[in-house]
C-alpha cells in the first residue's frame, strides 16, 4: 500500500504534446490520463489508438469514447478508421515516442524524483538489477525494481495493473514510476529490454546510471539479426536516455558502445577484467556457494563478496558496484547487502535431503552464451571433482537458428547433457528436443579423441519432469544437477494450455520420490 495514492497532472492536450510533431485538434480538451488499452480507458483519458499486427488500435477508438475518452492520439491510418468516432484527434506519425512523452508528462515525470538505474544486456539484466537493489537497501536506501520478476519495493512484490512482464509499455511504466515515488522510493533499478528500447517505452526516462552486462545471441525472431539487436541496446547509450554509464568491456558490443558513448558525449567508464578497464576485477575466487572478488578503481581496492557461484556473476556484481559508485553512493556501505543478494531462478540452490544429495541450481539461462556461462561457473579448479549434468531445452516458436548452437554450449560445459522441453508452445516438443540434440552430437562428433567433449553423454530426457527426475537419479553425492531455461517461472505454456511448473518445487518432489523408491541412492 502506498503512502499517498499516485495522481496525474490533468492539462490540456497542447500542453501535453508541446513540441512534438503532432497535428493538434481544434478543440484542446484537458487530459486526465494517457491509455493504449480500449478495455482500461476512464473518464478524460487520452486514448492512444496504436497500430497492431492484427487491428489497429484507433478502430476501438468509438469504444474508448464510450468509455469516458475525451480525445484520440493516433496515426494518419488510425485516424481514417476513427474518423467517426466522435474524439478531437491529435495526429502523429512518431506514435510511440509521443505517447511515451505524453505519458512521462502525465504524472510529473516520477521517475525523476529518484535516482535511477538502468541496465541492459542479453544475459545478466535480472541478476544485476536485484544485486542493485539489495546493495542499495543495505545502505538504507528505499529501492523500486522493475523487471522480469515484476515490480519490487524493497524486495516485496507490488500489485500494479501493466501490460507486459518485462519493460511495460510507456503509460503503465510511468504509472509505476508514480507508485514508487508515491511510497517514497529514493532509487530506481530496471531491466531495460531491447524490445522496450526498440517500441519506446522509456522515452522521457533519462536514467542516473545505465549499464551493460554483455550481448548474445536472442530475440532474433524480433530484431532478425544481431546487428538489429545491438543498435537496439545502443539506444540506452545515448543522452536521451543516459546521464552516465558502466559497460562491460571484455565484450566487444561494449567496446562499441564505449566509442559510441563518447561520440555522443555520455560519461561513460569501463568493467571487466582486461587491464584497461576502469573498473577491473584484479581476483576471485569461489567461496561457500559464492564467490569473493576484488575490484580495483582509480587506485582503491574494493573487497566484494557474493553468494552466487560463477565469474560472469562476479562480472554482474562488478558492474553494480560501479554503477552504485557511478551515482555517487557510499560503495562501502552497499557491500553487505551485495553478499546477501539471492536472486530468484538465477544460479538458485536447490537444498535436497539427505547426504547422497548432488548440489543442484535452477537458471533462467536460455541462450547458447547464457548456458555456457552458467556451467562455466562449475568450470573453475574449485569445482575439479564434481561431474556437471546440465538439463536444458528450447523455447517454442522463438528463433530455432539457436537451438543446435545450445546444444553445442551444453557440450562444451557439462559431463551429461539431458536435453529436454522448455516451453514448447506451439510447435512439436519431441522435434525442439531433435534440433538441440543434433548440435550436441556434432559437437561431440567433431570433438578431438580423448578431449572433454568427445567424452560427454547425451539423453533425450523428453518431458521437462522426467528429465530433472533422470538427471537427478544419475548424479552422485557431491555432483552439480544445473537445471536451466525456466529459473524463477511458476508455469509451463504448451500447446493448448499453460499448466503450473517450477524446476526448483519438481526437483524437490522427484528427489523425494527418488529416496522413496526401493534401490534409491544410499
Amino acid at each position: 500500500m502506498t503512502q499517498h495514492e499516485p495522481r496525474t497532472i490533468p492539462q490540456p492536450i497542447s500542453k501535453l504534446l508541446a513540441g512534438l510533431p503532432v497535428q493538434l485538434p481544434e478543440e484542446d480538451p484537458v487530459i486526465e490520463r494517457v491509455s493504449f488499452d480500449s478495455r482500461r480507458v476512464g473518464p478524460g483519458d487520452l486514448y492512444v489508438g496504436l497500430p497492431g499486427t492484427r487491428n489497429h488500435g484507433a478502430a476501438f477508438a468509438a469504444a474508448a469514447h464510450q468509455a469516458g475518452a475525451v480525445a484520440l492520439l493516433t496515426d494518419s491510418d488510425g485516424a481514417r478508421l476513427a474518423a467517426d468516432s466522435g474524439l478531437p484527434m491529435a495526429v502523429c506519425e512518431q506514435l510511440r515516442p509521443a505517447m511515451a512523452i505524453a505519458a512521462t508528462r502525465s504524472w510529473g515525470n516520477p521517475a525523476s524524483q529518484m535516482t535511477s538505474f538502468g541496465v541492459t544486456g542479453t544475459n545478466g539484466k535480472s541478476t544485476t538489477v536485484l544485486m542493485l537493489a539489495s546493495a542499495l537497501g543495505a545502505a538504507e536506501h528505499r529501492v523500486g525494481s522493475i523487471g522480469t520478476l515484476g515490480f519490487l519495493i524493497d524486495g516485496e512484490p507490488v500489485e500494479i495493473e501493466h501490460s507486459t512482464i518485462t519493460t511495460p509499455e510507456s503509460p503503465d511504466l510511468q504509472a509505476i514510476f508514480a507508485t514508487f515515488a508515491a511510497d517514497g522510493v529514493d532509487a530506481l533499478a530496471m531491466e531495460v529490454s531491447s524490445h522496450a528500447l526498440e517500441l519506446d517505452r522509456v522515452g522521457g526516462v533519462r536514467f542516473d546510471v545505465v549499464g551493460f552486462t554483455n550481448l548474445g545471441r536472442d530475440h532474433l525472431d524480433f530484431h532478425r539479426t544481431m546487428d538489429a539487436y545491438y543498435h537496439a541496446k545502443a539506444k540506452l547509450f545515448t543522452p536521451d536516455h543516459a546521464r552516465r554509464a558502466v559497460i562491460n568491456a571484455d565484450d566487444q558490443y561494449g567496446r562499441a558502445l564505449l566509442a559510441q558513448a563518447s561520440e555522443l558525449g555520455v560519461p561513460a567508464v569501463s568493467v571487466g577484467m582486461g587491464d584497461d578497464c576502469d573498473y577491473r576485477v584484479t581476483s576471485w575466487h569461489p567461496h561457500a556457494q559464492g564467490s569473493i572478488f576484488t575490484l580495483l578503481h582509480d587506485g582503491r581496492s574494493i573487497e566484494a563478496e557474493i553468494c552466487l557461484p560463477g565469474e560472469y556473476n562476479v562480472r554482474n556484481a562488478a558492474t553494480a558496484l560501479a554503477m552504485i559508485d557511478q551515482a555517487g553512493f557510499d560503495v562501502a556501505a552497499v557491500l553487505p547487502g551485495l553478499a546477501t543478494a539471492v536472486i530468484p531462478g538465477r544460479m538458485q540452490p536447490v537444498r535436497l535431503d539427505g547426504e547422497e544429495a548432488p548440489h543442484v541450481y535452477v537458471d533462467f539461462a536460455h541462450t547458447p552464451q547464457a548456458i555456457a556461462s552458467a556451467l562455466s561457473a562449475f568450470g573453475h579448479p574449485g569445482f575439479k571433482d564434481r561431474r556437471v549434468i546440465a538439463v536444458f531445452g528450447a523455447g517454442g516458436d522463438r528463433d530455432p537458428d539457436k537451438r543446435p548452437l545450445m546444444g553445442q554450449a551444453g557440450v562444451a560445459g557439462a559431463d551429461l547433457v539431458v536435453v529436454t522441453d522448455d516451453n514448447p508452445r506451439s510447435e512439436d516438443p519431441a522435434a525442439i528436443r531433435a534440433q538441440i540434440l543434433a548440435g550436441a552430437r556434432a559437437a561431440v562428433a567433431a570433438a578431438v579423441p580423448g578431449s572433454h567433449e568427445s567424452q560427454v553423454e547425451i539423453l533425450d530426457g523428453g518431458d521437462r519432469a522426467s528429465a530433472i527426475e533422470q538427471a537427478l537419479r544419475l548424479a552422485h553425492r557431491d555432483d552439480v544437477v544445473v537445471i536451466l531455461g525456466k529459473g524463477h517461472e511458476h508455469t509451463q505454456q504448451l500447446a493448448d494450455r499453460t499448466i503450473d511448473f517450477d524446476d526448483l518445487l519438481v526437483a524437490h518432489d522427484r528427489w523425494k520420490q527418488i529416496n522413496e523408491t526401493p534401490g534409491a541412492p544410499s
